[in-house]
């Protein structure tokens, strides 16, 4: 495996900023699952906006953070809709990417220790000391 995996890791970074600004504005502005089986029983009109009926979305509020900078697929201040989502996608996958790499950057192998010895006397310690057999018959002999 390559000891620089920043291509792959840019690589990656690049798609999914590609996915996240662009192709985001692509999906389907039709309700998912829970939000239609939440509409059911109700009327509602070419706005998603209840007209009739009775329907659990009745009693429906709105979330603590939904007046936060990135509420609702958007970036509150930016009218464009599209540009919206798109430079909402965009940080989400900054902040996701900056808040993993750290992550990673904590938790990454540190180089070997190099704290004091065990204080063996047979030889540096490590994978490159297993000697090899005539070593072996060698030190068994004594004739080292």
């Amino acid at each position: 495996m390559s000891k620089r995996p920043w291509p792959f890791v840019l690589g990656g970074l690049l798609v999914a900023l590609l996915l996240a600004g662009v192709v985001s504005n692509y999906a389907s502005a039709h309700p998912d699952g829970l939000d239609s089986s939440l509409l059911k029983g109700c009327t509602v009109n070419a706005d998603h906006e209840i007209t009739g009926g009775s329907c659990p979305a009745q009693q429906a509020k709105d979330h603590e953070l939904s007046d936060s900078p990135l509420a609702d697929y958007g970036v509150r201040g930016v009218s464009n809709g599209f540009l919206s989502t798109g430079l909402s996608g965009v940080l989400g996958v900054l902040l996701t990417f900056a808040l993993g790499g750290g992550l990673f950057w904590l938790a990454r192998r540190r180089g070997p220790s190099t704290g004091p010895s065990t204080g063996s006397t047979d030889g540096p310690a490590g994978p490159d000391s297993d000697p090899t057999a005539d070593e072996r018959a060698a030190r068994a002999a004594g004739t080292r």
